[in-house]
This record gives C-alpha cells, sequence and structure tokens, in this order.
C-alpha cells in the first residue's frame, strides 16, 4: 500500500476542499508514482528540487557563516576566487559532463553497450587529464600576471587552482548520475556534501587557530572538495558497474569529442553568463563591493533552484524523446515550461519580501544589496517563463546554434557592465545581468521555435507548437 496525496486529502480535508484540490493532488501522485519516463522525469525534478531547496539553505547559512567570520573584504576575495574556480572547472570538463548525458541514453536505447562502456571510461579520463593541464597552466598565468593583480587577490587564487580537477571530476560524475536519473549522487555531492564540508573544515581551522581570512577559506574548500569528489567517484563507480555488464569497449573519441565542443561554447557562455555579473564587480570594484553584490544574487538562489531542478531532470528525456515521436517530445518540452514558471514566480515574490531580513544576516552593509533584487528578479523569471531552452536544443543536436545565442547574450552582457558599473556601480552590473537574462531568454525561444516549432514560452506553451 502506497502513500497518495489524493486518498489523503480525501481522509483529513473536508469533501468540498478534497473535491477542489483533486486535479492538482491527482497531478502530484502522477509524479511521484507513474512508472513512464514522463514520471520519472517529474521525480528527478521534485527531487532535484527538494535538494536544491535543502542548498540553498545550507549555502545562505555557509555565507552567512563565513562573511561573519571574515568580514566584507576577505569574504569578497574568497567569493571571487571560488566563483572563479567553480566556473573554470566546469569548463575544464569541455562539455563531456553534458554531452554524456546524450550519448548515454542513446547507446543504452539502441543496445551499444560497447560504446556505453566506452564512453563512461573515456570520459572520465579524459577530464581528469584536460582539468589538471588547465590547473597548471593556471597556477603559472597567476604568477606570471602577479605584478597586474591585487597582492591579495595572488596566493589565493594559485591555492583555489588546486580544486580544479576535483570540481571537474564532480561535474562529469554528476552528468553520468543525470544520464541514469540518479539525481541524488549527481546533486547531493556537490549542493549537499560540499558546501556543509567547506563550513566544518573552515570552522575547525579557526578553532585550531588559522586566521579568519580568504586563505584559510580556500584551503577548507581544498579539502571540502577533494573528500566529496572522491567519495562521489567510488559511489558512481559501483553503481555503474552494476548497471553495465563486463565487455568490450569501443572508443569514439573524435565523434564524442565534436558534439562535446559546441555543448562546451554553449556551457560556457552560460556559465559566465551566469556569473558575468559577480566577476565584472570584482573587475571593477573592491572585494567589499564584491562581497555585496554576491550575498544579494544569493538571495535569488531559491529562485534560480526551480529553472536548475527542471533541467536536470528532464535533459535525459529531452534526448531520449528526440529519437522517438516528435509530439511526444513537443508536449513533454511544452510541460516543461509550466514546471519552471510556476514555482519560481512564487519563489521570486517569497525572495523579495523577505530579502531584506535575510541580507542583514550577513552584516549592516550587506542591505544596501536589496533594492537590487528588484531589478535581478525580472531577468529570473524571464529565464523560468522560456523553460530549459538550452537543454532542449542541446540534447536535440541544435547545440551549435545554442552556442551561437549564448556567444551573443555574453557579449551583450559583457559590453554592459563595461559600460553601465563604471557609471551606475553596483546597480549597472544587476541592470546588465537583468537587460541579458530577458535578451537570452527571448532569444532561446525563438530560435527552439524556429529549428524544432515548440513553443517554448508560458502563456503560449498550452497552446501547442506553431
Amino acid at each position: 500500500m502506497r502513500f497518495s496525496a489524493a486518498t489523503t486529502a480525501g481522509r483529513f480535508l473536508p469533501q468540498r476542499w478534497a473535491l477542489r484540490m483533486g486535479p492538482l493532488l491527482g497531478r502530484i501522485d502522477a509524479v511521484l508514482f507513474t512508472a513512464d519516463e514522463r514520471g520519472e522525469a517529474g521525480r528527478m525534478s521534485v527531487i532535484a528540487f527538494s535538494i536544491r531547496i535543502v542548498s540553498a539553505v545550507i549555502a545562505f547559512i555557509s555565507q552567512v557563516l563565513m562573511a561573519r567570520w571574515m568580514g566584507s573584504f576577505e569574504y569578497g576575495i574568497f567569493v571571487l576566487v571560488w566563483v572563479t574556480m567553480v566556473i573554470v572547472g566546469n569548463l575544464a570538463c569541455l562539455g563531456f559532463h553534458t554531452s554524456v548525458i546524450r550519448f548515454i541514453p542513446e547507446y543504452r536505447e539502441r543496445g551499444l553497450m560497447d560504446e556505453l562502456r566506452g564512453i563512461v571510461l573515456a570520459s572520465r579520463l579524459f577530464v581528469l587529464i584536460a582539468s589538471t593541464l588547465i590547473a597548471g597552466l593556471g597556477a603559472l598565468g597567476v604568477w606570471l600576471a602577479a605584478p597586474w593583480i591585487e597582492s591579495y587577490y595572488v596566493i589565493p587564487f594559485i591555492l583555489g587552482v588546486i580544486c580544479l580537477p576535483m570540481i571537474a571530476m564532480s561535474d562529469l560524475l554528476s552528468g553520468l548520475a543525470r544520464a541514469n536519473s540518479w539525481a541524488l549522487f549527481a546533486l547531493s555531492p556537490t549542493y549537499l556534501v560540499r558546501p556543509v564540508l567547506i563550513l566544518l573544515f573552515m570552522a575547525l581551522m579557526l578553532f585550531v587557530g588559522y586566521a579568519p581570512d580568504a586563505r584559510t577559506a580556500t584551503f577548507a574548500s581544498i579539502a571540502a572538495t577533494y573528500a566529496t569528489t572522491l567519495g562521489q567517484l567510488v559511489g558512481v563507480t559501483q553503481r555503474m558497474e552494476r548497471q553495465i555488464p563486463a565487455g568490450p569497449i569501443k572508443v569514439h573519441f573524435a565523434q564524442w569529442f565534436v558534439v562535446s565542443l559546441p555543448i562546451f561554447l554553449v556551457e560556457s557562455f552560460f556559465f559566465l553568463l551566469t556569473n558575468a555579473d559577480v566577476l565584472m564587480v570584482g573587475a571593477y570594484m573592491d572585494p567589499n563591493d564584491v562581497a555585496v553584490y554576491f550575498a544579494t544574487v544569493k538571495t535569488l538562489a531559491l529562485v534560480h533552484f526551480v529553472y536548475f531542478a527542471v533541467k536536470a531532470g528532464v535533459a535525459q528525456r529531452y534526448a531520449q524523446f528526440t529519437h522517438g515521436d516528435p509530439q511526444r517530445l513537443a508536449a513533454f518540452a511544452r510541460e516543461t515550461v509550466s514546471w519552471t514558471f510556476w514555482p519560481s514566480l512564487l519563489m521570486a515574490l517569497l525572495v523579495l519580501a523577505l530579502g531584506e531580513p535575510m541580507l542583514v544576516l550577513f552584516g549592516p552593509e550587506f542591505t544596501s544589496g536589496y533594492p537590487l533584487l528588484f531589478l535581478l528578479v525580472f531577468g529570473v523569471v524571464a529565464r523560468a517563463a522560456v523553460g530549459p531552452c538550452e537543454s532542449l536544443l542541446t540534447m536535440s543536436g541544435n547545440q551549435n546554434i545554442c552556442a551561437a545565442v549564448y556567444a551573443m547574450t555574453l557579449a551583450f552582457n559583457i559590453a554592459l557592465n563595461v559600460v553601465l558599473i563604471p557609471m551606475f556601480g553596483l546597480w549597472g552590473a544587476a541592470m546588465a545581468t537583468a537587460f541579458a537574462m530577458i535578451f537570452e531568454a527571448g532569444a532561446l525561444s525563438f530560435t527552439v521555435w524556429r529549428k524544432l516549432g515548440i513553443a517554448m514560452l508560458i502563456f503560449l506553451a498550452p497552446k501547442g507548437a506553431a
């Protein structure tokens, strides 16, 4: 006997309420218990969203404590270093962490087990080697550029590159887990375990007498990243070995690389677009301003997490449906727009209502970022209004045009930041981000409609494709 939301409501709520809520509760039951692909994608999105909600709470508490421990100046240094490492670590996968989500379901559907074993092994080796080389070049670059970098950034950046191989490997392992719909293995290490360990290691180092500065925070992040990724590697490897029988291996590296390269460009532009404002504030303003802006952006985490949760849950289904009935793909894609928009809108209103008391927890100086939320939220809701368009384009073989859209959006964003930050400070960064996200949403939605004939827009989606 299993739990049913509709049955439970009928037992404990007045009949009139139960009848009114019946359709909604029936949809919840369908998501939780239906055995088809839609139900599995819905469950993964629900799990992903739940993890991201818990992660948002953990990250918020962690960042508040870090800001309190270090002060806004040292916290701003650490923020810039850590954001840069996360971006470069993700890019060091060179697109393989996303392309495996496309190839693994395809190989499994077609029974190509030799190729399946090949991409699992080759992707891990390639990402580890590539990210290690990039880390070495990064450390060398920081050392050579030291005369032109503010002195307080040099050592934290050199220390930070030590994380790169493990950040990249963690992203690849998350992609392998997502390709198999293992939501907990895909998301828990990065969004739950790692931030908790960073906080614990930081607290431990402060307890034994280390200075509360950016260097100490970077050391704590290195330890947490290695511990998390190695544990994730063991867990994912053991589960993959149970799912994939031993046998011959076929490696089509050239094919995988050709597909991964434009995906790499898409992910690069997307990641840079998502974090360009923090990086540009770091380039033009001092660490105190970086700290305030980053804390403000962090309060929008609950809104962003809806989008990322749906994206995590549906990407592998997009890849699977692309090789089947186009109408099935279109119907599922349009449905994911609603999954993204309405929860995002609700979360946006909640964040605007609670933003100021959330920011004051970082420190009194951080409340200066609260008015920026009212501008930034427009961009976040605009992105949610079109759903995970870039995943649909990438998984359907349209990664090249998707990369072009993101290239234009990133160029637009950087140009706005260069013009607006010197004129308006943090308000300029917020304006650049909001305008760029609105442009991104419109361009991606239009591209999906032109390429696939699917209307990925919240108020058009229920009516079907054009």
